[in-house]
């Protein structure tokens, strides 16, 4: 008999085996206790079979194509190689013995379109079936996370039945663009550990990675012509604490934190990705979060002050008048400037031999008029192509830029400011400061990238700010899994996708960089992959924990965050603090303490809104799950919640 698991009984039967794994998995996977299927994103359809599959020590994989699979070949190779243990024959030549089958159909399947695929598990054999090579690839991706946890292990682990369930899968993308970009700008990351950061988005479907690649505190990219902007761009003075509040350097201090990738460097990681089919974006920001290359070329800005910059080390030097950026410094590339364009072309030439994409982004956000405003330079452009606000100055600009990316075949992409000042029809969009200048964009027929703050900014909080680094604000894993990319009102044919952003202003390390992205980039993943209207947080959840098990087998860090409680303050009538803890997942028991201690099982449970008392210093809690700690110890000062509470009206 066959289950058919369509996307409501799936869900129910899901959330079932959370709530129950033991009486579910003894139900209908005997030999796979306590293991359900726990799929990242889901798939559009499953039909669950009786039996399983079971790897045999001697793999015969067969790819008929195998010249155009062959990237699947060499990644399923090693997969399962390397922690089976198991010996794996490829075989071009159709065999009936084949234990796991690639096959590219020989009629299009409009179905599954270019990217999806057909999965079928019986207990003879694996058949995964696509049109492109693409949907082999992200059948692999599926068929990896239906065997044990184990197979994330990067050596031999024994006494594992390695076995894979029964079950056809069909399955495609909801959106084209599914990404995620890193700043390697604020923080340098290196080739290999780029590498390691496309690994981890490879698993969950995940096809851009987009390099924001110059900012004010680093220029991290090899220009033939400008030495400058490696000698100089690519160092500034290593700070470490809260961003925003780090001391300016002194002149004596020594330049020498950052690094910079040579051209072929990138080369290599445009290689690299593409073997797993991700395409790389770059990002060269401008005409705004250019200090690191107007420090290394002050002839580029239109303040003559330029020639003592130096590249930022994270101070800040921006305050805002409302959604105005106001600079201390002149961070802009100078729009009335012809060297400007030169030096744009240039960039924009190479950058384009070194990357296949079609795109590049051209940056365009959070510019400052206050210095183009007491410009000479700016006021006789403005007066020679009438134009009549700095808008409309930053438009001539990314007009300019436009053509140069067009004359070297690329799509010229920019944040959404640059809309305030016009840009072509053909000038794609990523909306990142609100969801309607998305919609706008969409139906004014440009092609948008949905990346809005609220929802998709990984450099964001995922919990309280006594536990995280902090930064501007929280963002909270189920709020990110509740986002759609296609707003209402948006076009459909211009909503290419979306992506999550990871700007390092505040994150120093890969490590920090997966702790933002996962699992945060499990809930994108799933929006961006899977059928629209399938949210159901509890089965989300219950597939997300599994993940941990992965993650922590495969080396990848994540944030556990959505464990800890949150806290809300208030004030009684006589002044007193009241504190009420909730949490994200249900099924959580905290446990507190007023008395500098460290609480546990034992202590007193959170069960109403505490009281602080009158000498209380901190106040202590962990959450539990079974009689087992889950949380983290967070130690929160009174003094902190005092700030938090609002103040009482006299």
């Amino acid at each position: 008999m066959k289950l058919l698991l369509s996307s409501t009984v799936l869900l129910v039967w899901l959330n079932a085996s959370a709530q129950n794994p033991v009486s579910i998995a003894n139900k209908i996977l005997p030999n796979q206790s306590h293991r359900e299927i726990a799929l990242i994103p889901e798939p559009v359809t499953l039909t669950k079979e009786k039996g399983y599959f079971i790897l045999p020590q001697n793999i015969i994989l067969q790819a008929a194509k195998a010249t155009e699979l062959g990237q699947s070949i060499t990644f399923l190779k090693k997969k399962l190689g390397i922690p089976t243990g198991y010996f794996i024959n490829s075989a071009a030549t159709t065999k009936k013995t084949a234990h796991i089958k690639l096959v590219l159909t020989h009629k299009n399947d409009s179905l599954i379109g270019a990217e999806g695929y057909h999965l079928q598990v019986t207990p003879k054999q694996i058949i995964i079936t696509a049109n492109k090579p693409a949907g082999i690839f992200y059948g692999v991706q599926t068929l990896l996370q239906l065997l044990p946890k184990e197979i994330e292990s990067k050596q031999k682990v024994k006494q594992v039945n390695w076995e894979v369930p029964c079950l056809s899968i069909t399955d495609y993308p909801r959106f084209g663009w599914r990404g995620l970009m890193l700043d390697v700008a604020r923080h340098f990351f290196t080739k290999e550990e780029v590498k390691q950061y496309i690994d981890a988005m490879v698993r969950y479907k995940y096809n851009i990675l987009h390099l924001h690649l110059t900012d004010d505190e680093g220029w991290r990219i090899e220009i033939k012509g400008y030495p400058k902007l490696t000698e100089i761009g690519a160092w500034n003075v290593k700070r470490e604490g809260d961003f925003g509040t780090f001391i300016p350097p002194t002149p004596d201090e020594p330049r020498n934190y950052g690094g910079f990738y040579t051209q072929e460097d990138l080369k290599e990681l445009v290689a690299y990705a593409k073997q797993q089919f991700v395409d790389i974006m770059p990002e060269i920001d401008a005409p705004g979060h250019s200090l690191a290359a107007i420090a290394s070329y002050p002839e580029l800005s239109c303040t003559a002050d330029a020639v003592n910059y130096k590249v930022s080390s994270g101070a800040q030097m921006i305050k805002w008048a409302g959604s105005t950026p106001i600079a201390s410094v002149d961070n802009t590339l100078c729009p009335a400037n012809e060297k400007v364009y030169e030096f744009l072309d240039n960039v924009i030439a190479q950058v384009s031999k070194i990357f296949p994409f079609q795109y590049v982004h051209m940056g365009g956000d959070e510019a400052p008029y206050n210095y183009w405003e007491k410009s000479p330079q700016i006021a006789d452009l403005m007066k020679r192509e009438n134009l009549k606000t700095m808008a409309q100055v930053q438009g001539y600009f990314e007009r300019r830029v436009e053509k140069i990316a067009a004359k070297y075949g690329k799509h010229f992409m920019a944040w959404d400011e640059v809309l305030e000042g016009g840009v072509s029809e053909n000038a794609a969009v990523m909306s990142w400061r609100n969801i309607k200048f998305g919609v706008e964009a969409s139906n004014n027929k440009h092609k948008v990238v949905m990346t809005p703050t609220e929802y998709t900014y990984l450099d964001y909080m995922q919990g309280d700010e006594v536990t995280e680094p902090k930064v501007f604000s929280t963002l909270r894993l189920n709020k990110v899994y509740q986002y759609d990319p296609m707003p209402e009102g948006a076009d459909p044919n211009y909503i290419m996708g979306a992506q999550g952003n990871v700007w390092t202003a505040q994150i120093y390390n890969i490590r920090t960089a997966e702790y933002m992205t996962w699992p945060r980039g499990f809930a994108i993943a799933e929006s961006v992959w899977s059928p629209r209207g399938r949210k159901n947080w509890k089965n989300f959840f219950a597939r997300t924990e599994q993940h941990f098990e992965r993650l922590n087998i495969a080396g990848t860090k994540y944030a556990p965050s959505v464990y800890d409680p949150i806290f809300n303050v208030k004030r009684t009538a006589n002044g007193r603090l009241l504190v009420s803890l909730s949490t994200e997942v249900e099924g959580l028991d905290i446990y507190y303490s007023f008395d500098n201690s460290f609480p546990d099982q034992f202590y007193p449970k959170y069960t109403d809104s505490l009281t602080v008392p009158i000498d209380a210093q901190q106040l202590r809690v962990i959450t539990y799950r079974n009689k087992k700690p889950i949380g983290r110890m967070i130690s929160m000062p009174i003094e902190e919640l005092n700030k938090r509470a609002p103040k009482q009206n006299k």
